[in-house]
């Protein structure tokens, strides 16, 4: 994983040159250097993150090694819901909020606003019940 941590942190130091670079060509072109702001800072969390992940990998992984097999990376890769609802209503949520947004109508999304902080939070607790007693 240390690979993709060095290529996202090099990302960084290259849209933060860039982004320097551009502010003192073109001082008066703030779109540009906003998004390349902006994607400085989204390349270094995604490093960052990258970073604290591969500290906590015990060992190499099967995609480090160049003589690994495929069934070296057999196994659990996690947890899937098999039948959640949640993406469905947060992908419905969102895009009433990016219509809300289009048109400009600040009522509706304040209201898609606190539906998506509803669904958001069901989603992320949806495991973390209490087993019902019966």
């Amino acid at each position: 994983m240390r690979v993709e941590t060095w290529l996202f942190i090099g990302l960084t130091g290259f849209f933060a040159l860039a982004a320097i670079v551009y502010g003192v060509l073109a001082p008066h072109e703030v779109v540009g250097i906003t998004a390349l702001v902006l994607s400085t800072g989204l390349t270094l969390i995604i490093g960052t993150f990258l970073l604290f992940v591969s500290r906590r990998l015990e060992g190499a992984r099967p995609e480090d090694n160049d003589d690994a097999e495929i069934a070296d990376g057999a196994g659990d890769l996690g947890f899937f819901s098999p039948g959640s609802y949640y993406p469905f209503f947060l992908a419905s949520v969102i895009a009433l909020f990016a219509v809300a947004a289009a048109y400009l109508l600040v009522w509706l999304m304040v209201i898609a606003a606190g539906m998506l902080l509803w669904v958001v939070c069901g989603l992320v607790y949806e495991y973390h019940r209490r087993p019902v007693s019966h």
